[in-house]
């Protein structure tokens, strides 16, 4: 009986002691755990909203990198047409200013022609003066032969 009643009583402190476990030990032990619990799954599921927010950041970058490279090649389009406008515009500025330097050039080489048509008809009249002159063995007044120097200056 002894036996029995040392059973008897390892028996009851050991209930006593499962008792105590979860009465006082076991709930503070499962809420601690129950808490890391949460937090492990607070941190996961924060863990994926900041994957998703990277992914959704990383689409936007992507869709700003790609307009902002379109905008670029919208100015670069514009900034070379506006180039090859200016270079048109002073192609044309340059055409007529060579248009009018060679109009000048002409009227100055007209009035060159005629001057220079003009002298050699005085010259040739005066060498005709003088011919007839040495012809005549006399002197030709040419005062008194205007029209007639006139005419042949005409006829020249």
């Amino acid at each position: 009986m002894n036996l029995n009643a040392t059973l008897f009583a390892q028996f009851v402190v050991f209930f006593i002691l499962v008792f105590f476990t979860m009465k006082f030990v076991w709930p503070p032990l499962m809420k601690a755990l129950d808490e890391r619990s949460e937090r492990i799954a607070n941190g996961l599921a924060a863990a994926d909203r900041g994957k998703a927010e990277m992914a959704a950041a990383e689409k936007r970058i992507a869709a700003e990198l790609a307009s902002t490279r379109e905008e670029s090649a919208k100015r670069i389009a514009d900034a070379e047409k506006r180039a090859a406008a200016i270079i048109e515009e002073a192609k044309q500025t340059a055409s007529v200013e060579a248009a009018r330097i060679v109009e000048g050039a002409r009227a100055d080489a007209e009035q060159q022609v005629t001057r220079a048509r003009e002298e050699l008809r005085g010259q040739v009249a005066a060498l005709a003066v003088a011919g007839a002159e040495q012809i005549l063995k006399r002197e030709v007044n040419a005062a008194a032969h205007a029209d007639l120097l006139n005419r042949l200056s005409t006829e020249l």
